[in-house]
């Protein structure tokens, strides 16, 4: 009895399971590292969430009558803690908050006393701490996603990912031109 034949059938069946179960296990792993990284997104943004209450109490102690610039941190807030929809939605909570958290920086910039005090320059420190890590892992973040909607559209691995419903990932981006734009510099 010659083997020859099933040893040929056997390699034209094994190898497409091997490269199709290897497909599927790359996308999952993958999908999970998109699910990780977007948890490290939101550790980051519920940090900073808990750090604005103080910073706008401490402003509220020197500049009063800048109620409005206050109320608006404080909405802006609430919208982005309350945001649960994709990472492009927020995205564009999280822009709004950057605005009023800059022109809540602003106005400090008009109260000396504000500006020397230990506990707002040490949130304010803080805050950039944080800001510079919600980068890092905002960046970790797009990087799955690439990796994830490369695999995703790309062929062959793109027939196992719609036989098993895998979908592309919405980037986490800022949607402001202002944050785009280069700084300008005057001499």
């Amino acid at each position: 009895m010659n083997i020859a034949p099933f040893v040929i059938l056997g390699v034209v069946v094994l190898i497409p399971l091997v490269w199709f179960i290897a497909t599927y296990n790359g996308l999952v792993r993958l999908r999970n590292f998109c699910r990780e990284s977007w948890s490290g997104i939101d550790t980051e943004l519920k940090r900073r969430y808990d750090l604005i209450p103080n910073l706008v109490e401490t402003v509220k102690g020197y500049a009063q009558h800048e109620r409005e610039t206050l109320e608006n941190v404080v909405a802006a807030r609430t919208r982005a803690v309350n945001s649960t929809g994709s990472p492009a939605s927020q995205a564009r909570d999280e822009n709004a908050l950057i605005g009023s958290l800059r022109s809540l920086l602003a106005v400090a910039e008009n109260y000396p006393d504000l500006k020397a005090n230990q506990n707002f320059l040490r949130l304010q420190d803080e805050l950039v701490n944080t800001e510079d890590r919600i980068q890092a892992a905002r960046r970790f973040y797009n990087a799955n996603v690439r990796d994830l909607n490369t695999r995703v559209e790309v062929i062959p691995s793109n027939i196992v990912a719609s036989l098993f419903g895998f979908r592309k990932e919405d980037y986490f981006e800022i949607d402001s031109a202002i944050e785009r734009a280069a700084p300008k510099v005057s001499v």
